[in-house]
């Protein structure tokens, strides 16, 4: 059953269906209410019982635990009585949500608004219209005003603010200001201290005709300000003021504006060949702008590559597969079926093209290959980023070399103990990126060698790395390169030995990497960091309910075996395939050695002590800049141990 909750509105919860589900009294809400507001983190029992009651009475702890049962019998029905819970999970003294972000309506409504950040006003607006849809009342409004329900509330409504006046900036800058001026005539009268408000209406007025009245709203607005909380005017709406006195148009001040007019250019003289070609080029930048533009761009690139084809011109889908050269840094794909048919159509095109094809063309066909084939594409993806970098350097071109560079990188992770090849592929993308502003390549470049770094135990060379990705990242806006020198500070927490600091490091980098747009990152990392940082510290770890996503076969056998199953981690060892070849090879086959350990598995304990020997000197998963659980060298010794003891 795919169950849903709401915050939007009193505290709610629907089945697959959209049926209404019983959570009975108003601390039940409560409960289930402080879940969502963690997004996903375990909240402690005590935790709880603090944000639920101002006194809390004796047997809160229990009452507590009562709640969370009667929760789970509702949003899990189905469930047998003795199998673990899926949604509301037990992890340690505390209780976690455990759904996908678009189950909760106030964690979708955040993705909505950050996927807006640097899409066009027609994307605004559709993609704010609909996420304002989903509010159903005040945030939360159905429960007591305990300090963490305001600071939730104030958070969601300020977000909901953003939107609506985001919003009504796409619509003035789609030509529909009078529809913008109804809707933000309202919103001033809720919330006349907001600044931006007061400019939007204006500029909205001043576009459908009104300027009498644009100038009254300026001055209103300002006027509100300076008697109600005396602040003066902000400079945006007294420049507005300026303007609009001297009889001059004024600036959205939305960059969307500038996008529509631009787009509005390309009318009908346009022909569909230069439409895709422009297409391509403003889907790159949006792929960097953060979690809403990499989606976006992932799902308007295949549409754009498919449309190219249907024209049946290969050098146009040549041009439009080849110039969506985006830095990727992780090795698997968020999106797998679309990353075949990107793969598909670009060996469809090569064979189309064949000798037709320029060294150029040829070489970006083929290290589209390799970048989509990551984890999965065996030696045809290997090859082509081979030859994409043969040709590129015999070509001469800096960033068609860092797009075969970052093919490279995908396909380097075929066995274990590369972070040393890893970081000679990162040394050449960050230099070329400083000389030829290639900025995106550049940050690229230094999240490579701080992944590689930490695999090889230079935690200062890492930081280096760290920060200078993050001043690049900053100055040229790619806020997704600090989701992953997040992760990175939480492995360096636990490799260095801070086991106190560890929690929080982890919580701080779940929370960025949270509504990311990068399923292929977020999807089982967080509990399989816990699990490596357990191995780490040699701790035993239970924790069956976590999501594992794509790693439970290989934490199967460990888990089974801490539940003291050992038959049925042996038959999991047994079936377990070998890591795929991506960054977290070298985590999962030391998961999986400690299974085959623990176990006395001698076929499994071959396997392991094979697979990680070219390792020997690295941090065992350090390579992927996520999570580590400690020196390969001590579980070689102890692969050894039980060999000579068997």
């Amino acid at each position: 059953m795919q169950v849903g909750f709401g915050v939007l509105g009193p505290v709610a919860a629907w089945d697959g269906e959209g049926r209404d589900l019983a959570l009975k009294g108003a601390r039940h809400r409560a409960v289930l209410a402080r879940l969502v507001a963690a997004r996903g983190r375990t909240v402690s029992v005590e935790r709880l019982v603090e944000d639920v009651w101002e006194v809390p009475p004796a047997e809160a702890v229990g009452v507590v635990r009562t709640f969370v049962a009667a929760l789970r019998r509702a949003v899990e029905p189905e469930r047998a009585p003795r199998a673990p819970a899926r949604v509301i999970v037990t992890e340690g003294r505390g209780y976690a949500l455990r759904v996908r972000p678009e189950a909760v309506d106030a964690w979708r409504f955040e993705a909505a608004v950050a996927a807006a950040a640097g899409a066009g006003p027609q994307a605004v607006f559709a993609g704010l219209d609909a996420a304002l849809g989903w509010w159903r009342g005040g945030a939360y409004a159905d429960l007591e005003d305990r300090p963490w329900v305001l600071a939730e509330r104030r958070r969601l409504e300020e977000l909901r603010s953003d939107a609506v006046e985001r919003r009504a900036g796409a619509l003035v800058a789609l030509g529909r200001p009078g529809e913008a001026v109804a809707e933000l005539r309202a919103h001033v009268d809720g919330h006349p201290w907001r600044e931006e408000a007061w400019r939007l209406l204006a500029v909205a007025l001043h576009r459908g005709g009104r300027q009498a009245e644009a100038l009254a709203a300026v001055r209103r607005g300002g006027a509100l300000l300076r008697d109600h909380l005396g602040l003066d005017p902000g400079a945006r709406l007294r420049e507005l003021e300026v303007e609009l006195l001297r009889g001059n148009e004024p600036a959205s001040g939305a960059p969307e504006a500038v996008w529509a007019q631009a787009a509005a250019s390309l009318d009908g003289s346009v022909g569909p060949r230069a439409v895709l070609d422009s297409t391509v080029g403003l889907l790159r930048h949006l792929a960097v702008t953060g979690a809403g533009g990499l989606e976006a761009a992932g799902a308007r690139r295949i549409e754009a590559i498919e449309a190219a084809e249907r024209l049946g011109d290969p050098a146009l889908t040549a041009r439009v597969i080849g110039a969506y050269d985006v830095p990727a840094v992780w090795t698997r794909s968020d999106e797998p079926a679309r990353a075949a048919r990107v793969v598909a159509a670009a060996e469809r095109t090569l064979g189309a093209l064949g000798e037709r094809a320029s060294a150029g063309t040829r070489a970006r066909l083929l290290a589209t290959v390799a970048v989509e084939s990551r984890g999965t594409g065996g030696p045809r993806a290997a090859a082509a980023a081979r030859e994409a970098e043969r040709i590129a350097r015999g070509l001469g071109d800096p960033s068609l070399l860092a797009f075969a560079l970052n093919g490279v990188f995908m396909q380097s992770c075929h066995r274990a103990g590369l972070a040393g090849m890893r970081d000679a592929v990162g040394a050449e993308l960050a230099g070329l990126g400083a000389r030829h502003d290639l900025a995106s390549y550049e940050v690229l470049g230094h999240l490579v060698r701080m992944q590689a770094r930490g695999a090889l135990g230079d935690f200062a060379g890492a930081d280096g790395h760290a920060a200078a990705a993050e001043a690049l990242a900053d100055r040229h806006e790619r806020p997704l390169a600090r989701v992953f020198t997040a992760w990175y500070a939480a492995l360096r927490t636990v490799a260095t030995g801070a086991r106190d600091d560890v929690a929080a490091a982890y919580r701080a980098a779940a929370d960025g990497l949270a509504g990311a747009g990068m399923p292929g990152v977020e999807r089982g990392l967080e509990p399989l960091a816990r699990l490596c940082t357990s191995i780490h510290y040699g701790e035993t770890f239970a924790e069956e309910a976590a999501d594992w996503g794509p790693y439970r076969p290989w934490v199967e056998p460990l888990l089974a075996l801490e539940r003291g199953d050992r038959i049925g981690a042996a038959a999991a060892l047994e079936r377990a395939p070998a890591p795929p070849g991506d960054l977290m090879l070298e985590s999962l086959w030391t998961v999986t050695a400690r299974a085959a350990i623990g176990l006395r598995h001698r076929a499994g304990v071959e396997r392991s002590l094979a697979a990680l020997e070219p390792a020997a000197a690295e941090l065992a998963g350090a390579g992927s800049g996520m999570l580590t659980a400690g020196p390969v060298a001590r579980h070689l010794a102890d692969l050894l141990r039980v060999l000579a003891d068997s």
